[in-house]
């Protein structure tokens, strides 16, 4: 805890003071980003509340998309794991999970920009994983 200011001594000259202590003892000398030069674009243009959450957000690689582009990512990302599923069993219950996201979403159209997907035929893509197995 920092010291109280003593009576009779400016407040800047104290907090420098304190400062310089605070130099010499290298408590400074580990800060992030220390001997790198600022960057600008880490920065808003404009004051924003929000600017550390979502500096957080971006640092931990999370991001909130729009359902729609949500649901593609989700079609990709599950296309992928049919390919290296091991069983046609996994592979029709991976498809049929994204076909019933996919019905749902067609159905009750959310904001943000158009599905753009339908559902897949699993038995062509059962198909085709088992012509890639081979």
């Amino acid at each position: 805890m920092t010291e109280r200011k003593p009576p009779g001594v400016s407040f800047e000259s104290f907090v420098d003071k304190q400062i310089r202590d605070a130099e010499r003892r290298g408590e400074f000398a580990a800060l992030p980003g220390a001997g790198k030069p600022f960057d600008p674009a880490a920065e808003p243009a404009a004051y924003d509340e929000n600017w550390w959450i979502k500096r957080k957000l971006a640092r931990e690689g999370f991001s909130v998309l729009p359902p729609s582009l949500a649901l593609r990512k989700e079609a990709e990302e599950t296309l992928e794991a049919v390919a290296k599923a091991p069983s046609e069993r996994i592979v029709r219950r991976l498809l049929t999970e994204l076909n019933d996201k996919i019905r749902d979403m067609m159905f009750k159209p959310p904001p943000g920009p158009p599905l753009g997907l339908k559902p897949y035929d699993v038995d062509e893509i059962v198909r085709q994983w088992r012509e890639n197995r081979t």
